[in-house]
């Protein structure tokens, strides 16, 4: 089995334990399968990103908390294979769901030219299309962390139609399920790699021979001793949690069509739209077939919501939250959790660049050289719509598509909270330059 595409080929830049490889070479190692079935994968590269959730309680006061968010990243050719079993699963899992009319619901890791702006949009036109009806959000626990490796397997079966896995395959699965990681702070410090300008004198991380004498012998090497969970960075574990799924969507697709409702999955986050007399009995049939995939969903993050009508206004008591949007039943808005991000970011933002700007001025004061205004461009380009790609940008895309005002207006003032933070005075600290 084989594709014909190269759209699985993609140049990475980043240091690993190998180096990149063009396409040929590429091309010549996915494309045979006696070499697939015996290649020795790497173990992935890992770092954790911290992300921050910003809420408030019931009194008003904001409330920060932290959460930390592996990362992991395969070897160049490791990470080519992975493209390419994937490009071979994905075609036979898209045909697979438009034959049980799950397209439609299946709805993240696919090629839709879609965004999650699209999708919620797309839901929340649902609810205003049905009318009086509740909306049901639920979310699963450490999802990708906890995915049975059995069940993986059998579900790549069943896509493939065999009962046995064949060898390259197998040695694909074999390499996502019983893998290896290696942290990026502690192979780094080992190998003394700058973190800030990792490729200044190399190519890759280091050669096979320090490989194993050093990065080995050292006990960097961690693998996964669970029959359970993958790695969430590899190019193939989206689309595997997707398969991991089928069964599960089919069941609760055809659930609520069963009381012409919706149902949609984007990842880990389900979203039921059905009549309200069914409103609190969904969770309870979604945790009965939950139960058959070995994972579970989070309680705590269980959202319902009713939708009725009020003076010809279809409202709810609490705005339904849905992939970083909220939705009142005719207004759509940002969460201000993403606005009170923006906000922390851009004025940290803000403050790194002028103390670096005064930083570079006490050293050119020192040598007889005029000052630097403040390097605003940057500032901009990150802050504000004058940028490409930015929060700001993402906001007023989502106004457009989602026709929504109110989106606008919670837009409008970030403008003026940027130039303010811009001409506020610093604090005269007397800076120490190593």
């Amino acid at each position: 089995m084989s594709i014909e595409s190269a759209n699985w080929y993609r140049s990475r830049g980043y240091l690993h334990f190998d180096h990149p490889v063009s396409y040929d070479k590429a091309n010549s190692i996915v494309r045979a399968p006696d070499l697939v079935a015996k290649y020795s994968f790497f173990p992935f590269i890992s770092y954790e990103i911290q992300s921050k959730k910003i809420t408030k309680d019931t009194n008003g006061k904001v409330k920060i908390k932290t959460k930390d968010r592996p990362i992991a990243y395969s070897a160049h050719i490791d990470s080519h294979i992975y493209s390419y079993y994937c490009e071979i699963l994905s075609n036979l899992y898209e045909n697979r769901i438009r034959s049980l009319g799950l397209d439609k619901s299946i709805i993240a890791f696919r090629s839709l030219d879609k965004s999650n702006i699209d999708f919620a949009y797309e839901a929340f036109q649902e609810i205003k299309k049905m009318g009086e009806c509740s909306a049901v959000a639920l979310d699963f626990t450490k999802f990708f962390d906890t995915l049975d490796h059995n069940l993986i397997k059998e579900s790549w079966c069943n896509l493939l139609g065999v009962n046995h896995l064949p060898k390259d395959h197998y040695n694909v699965y074999k390499s996502i399920t019983k893998f290896s990681m290696v942290k990026k702070i502690e192979l780094y410090k080992l190998l003394n790699i700058s973190p800030h300008n990792s490729k200044k004198d190399r190519v890759r991380v280091c050669s096979i021979s320090d490989f194993r004498n050093i990065v080995r012998a050292n006990g960097l090497i961690k693998p996964n001793t669970h029959h359970y969970g993958i790695p969430q960075g590899s190019p193939i574990s989206a689309l595997l949690s997707n398969i991991y799924m089928l069964n599960f969507d089919l069941a609760m697709k055809k659930y609520a069509d069963s009381y012409n409702g919706k149902y949609f999955r984007y990842c880990d986050d389900m979203l039921f739209i059905v009549p309200t007399e069914i409103r609190d009995i969904v969770a309870e049939k979604a945790q009965k077939e939950v139960r058959k995939l070995k994972v579970s969903i989070n309680t705590s993050k269980t959202e319902l919501r009713t939708f009725t009508y009020n003076n010809n206004s279809l409202t709810t008591d609490k705005m339904l939250q849905y992939l970083g949007f909220l939705f009142d039943g005719e207004n759509i808005y940002l969460r201000s959790s993403s606005l009170a991000r923006y906000s922390e970011r851009m004025k940290r933002g803000v403050r790194v660049a002028k103390k670096t700007r005064d930083k570079y001025n006490s050293i050119r004061s020192k040598k007889g050289l005029s000052e630097k205004e403040l390097f605003k461009r940057k500032l901009y380009s990150r802050y504000t719509h004058l940028g490409k790609r930015n929060f700001i940008t993402y906001g007023l895309r989502a106004a457009k598509i989602m026709q929504s005002p109110t989106i606008k207006r919670q837009l409008k003032p970030l403008w003026n909270r940027f130039h303010k933070e811009l001409s506020k005075p610093e604090d005269k600290k007397p800076l120490t330059l190593k």
